[in-house]
């Protein structure tokens, strides 16, 4: 395979996106989850405190969603672990801190309010899924 990339490649586009859905929802499970258990239970705590577990519980629940995908799949538990948890680690990092930089932004930090949900989604997808194309296209490494 050359060094360069073919950026133009549908296919390639096509699956990558459905990757980056998969990592974009377990993510979202964890990280929303935890804002909107904060928001809702009042528990005086600090903003960047919920950011920060915010963060850890993304990545553990899409580590946890993409280990279930990949034994659907006849991975062994083991290496369904593995393979979730080193493919898209850095995909599932950039996701969650873009997340939750955009609610930062846009609402002052964990705070959930129907409009800044389906930003923060949008900001979390775009922003790994060239990366996965990439890793894609350069490795033939996908998650699912």
């Amino acid at each position: 395979m050359s060094s360069t990339i073919d950026w133009h490649d549908k296919l390639t586009w096509k699956v990558s996106a459905k990757n980056t859905f998969w990592c974009l929802l377990g993510c979202a499970i964890g990280d929303l989850g935890t804002i909107l258990f904060f928001q809702l239970s009042l528990i005086p705590f600090p903003i960047m405190s919920i950011m920060i577990l915010a963060i850890i519980n993304g990545l553990i629940t899409s580590i946890i969603l993409e280990t279930f995908i990949l034994m659907r799949q006849n991975f062994k538990f083991l290496n369904a672990l593995k393979t979730a948890t080193g493919m898209s680690l850095i995909s599932m990092i950039s996701m969650e801190i873009m997340m939750n930089l955009t609610d930062y932004i846009l609402t002052g930090g964990a705070i959930l309010t129907w409009w800044v949900i389906p930003i923060m989604l949008i900001v979390g997808f775009l922003t790994p899924w060239p990366y996965n194309y990439w890793r894609l296209k350069k490795y033939g490494i996908s998650c699912h």
